[in-house]
């Protein structure tokens, strides 16, 4: 943070292939690193596009792994498994953690370890509607020393719609997992259905990751997954920052922040790239962005 405090904005990223990555927390020595990454059949992968609702997930699926009794000490006592974060030492000691690893990502699907497929490792990818998910990574970007920051919504708004941010274009990674929606090792939930029916998310989670769960375990788990409770839980884990990795897990936020231009915009890049797809049809686009 003080590092990232004495660099000038456009200091903070670099591309790597063509993507925009932040220089502090994935440094081209990760990105390298993380290629040849080498993936087991039971490791639990999560993979989300930046503000998705990545760390809510990491902890419902930690609340799983311990009520499965398939959890251990070493992942649970890292801040967020986001392989890109590790630096090469970091992905390498990984080999030692017993199995089942709880593993993560926000990277393109096209850019994932190809040890995963190799391995028919399960992945689990939660997406969110692309107007919340533009308003939540601009108030990230403006409380995360480590991000540029965003001269404002505007101008912000334009570079998102370009894919011209951190980890790249929404679209673009929405489309490559929905060439993958068929595959039967890749589960794909949104924020949104979660938030809905947080229990039967978990259900279809836990029989999906061939976790046998009690009802009553079940039932448990989504009280303690409720978003407020995971970030009450949680602020001794992050400190000061539980307001920047939980800020407010709201559905439809969008509404406070869009122009009317910038709404009908949103629509057509939507309709254009993802109407009549199976993962344009999950995230109810009409539900929650009209």
């Amino acid at each position: 943070m003080e590092k990232a405090n004495q660099m000038k904005e456009e200091e903070k990223v670099f591309r790597y292939k063509g993507i925009l990555y932040p220089i502090l927390r994935c440094p081209e020595e990760n990105l390298k690193a993380y290629e040849s990454f080498e993936a087991r059949p039971d490791d639990i992968m999560l993979v989300a596009y930046p503000k998705c609702g990545f760390n809510w997930m990491v902890g419902v699926m930690l609340k799983i792994m311990a009520a499965a009794k398939a959890g251990n000490k070493e992942i649970k006592d890292s801040l967020v498994p986001i392989l890109e974060f590790f630096d090469p030492e970091k992905q390498k000691s990984l080999s030692e953690v017993p199995s089942p690893r709880l593993l993560g990502t926000h990277m393109h699907p096209d850019n994932i370890p190809p040890s995963f497929a190799a391995q028919k490792t399960k992945i689990l990818v939660i997406f969110r509607n692309p107007k919340d998910t533009m308003v939540s990574y601009y108030h990230f970007t403006n409380s995360n020393p480590v991000l540029p920051t965003a001269e404002s919504w505007d101008k912000f708004y334009e570079e998102f719609m370009r894919g011209d941010v951190p980890w790249g274009s929404y679209f673009d990674n929405a489309l490559a997992w929905e060439k993958r929606m068929d595959d039967p090792d890749v589960m794909i939930v949104t924020f949104e259905e979660m938030k809905r029916d947080l229990t039967e998310g978990i259900r279809r989670i836990s029989n999906f990751f061939g976790f046998t769960l009690s009802e009553e375990q079940v039932q448990t788990i989504s009280q303690e997954s409720m978003f407020n409770a995971m970030k009450d839980g949680n602020k001794e884990k992050y400190g000061k920052i539980i307001n920047v990795i939980f800020r407010k897990g709201e559905v439809g936020d969008w509404k406070n922040h869009f122009s009317e231009s910038q709404s009908q915009e949103m629509d057509v890049e939507f309709e254009k790239r993802l109407a009549g797809t199976k993962l344009g049809a999950l995230l109810k686009y009409d539900t929650y962005c009209k």
